[in-house]
């Protein structure tokens, strides 16, 4: 009998997906079980110049119910640069940002592999969640972590 919350399958099938190449990259998944079971899935390093670099997984589960019959779950990826060690502290520094990952690759690098700059990645199923997972995974690693850092930078419009 499975006991575990959609939440805690998530966080699961989630760093068994992103887990090692986030490690490798020097990005921890923060210990925060009241914010995981609300759906926020945090993973923060320090970078160089004092600031932090935050990946968010803000997942929204629906469980089959009269309102969100055969509803698909969703994610979406949030990057955050501040000189705050908390994501959510705020910040006037020149070098802060928060962007949606989404966003980040079709507006500001203009590659249109996604849908739209304002992209949930669905799933229904433990198959979708792992393949939906490994895109924004690639995505994060190929284009949100160097703007995090500060080594990529969208060219100019």
């Amino acid at each position: 009998m499975n006991t575990q919350s959609p939440h805690e399958y998530f966080r699961l099938i989630l760093l068994t997906v992103v887990g090692q190449a986030f490690g490798a990259a020097g990005y921890a998944l923060e210990d925060s079980p009241v914010k995981q079971a609300g759906g926020l899935f945090r993973f923060a390093k320090a970078l160089d110049g004092g600031l932090y670099g935050f990946i968010e997984f803000q997942l929204l589960n629906y469980i089959d119910s009269q309102w969100s019959s055969g509803v698909p779950s969703r994610f979406r990826v949030n990057l955050i640069r501040s000189d705050q060690p908390s994501s959510t502290a705020p910040s006037r520094h020149s070098s802060y940002a928060r962007r949606t990952l989404s966003a980040l690759v079709v507006d500001d690098f203009g590659v249109e592999i996604l849908p739209s700059s304002d992209h949930w990645w669905t799933f229904a199923s433990t198959d979708q969640l792992g393949k939906a997972l490994a895109e924004a995974g690639h995505l994060v690693v190929g284009y949100g972590m160097p703007w995090l850092s500060g080594d990529l930078v969208p060219p100019s419009a």
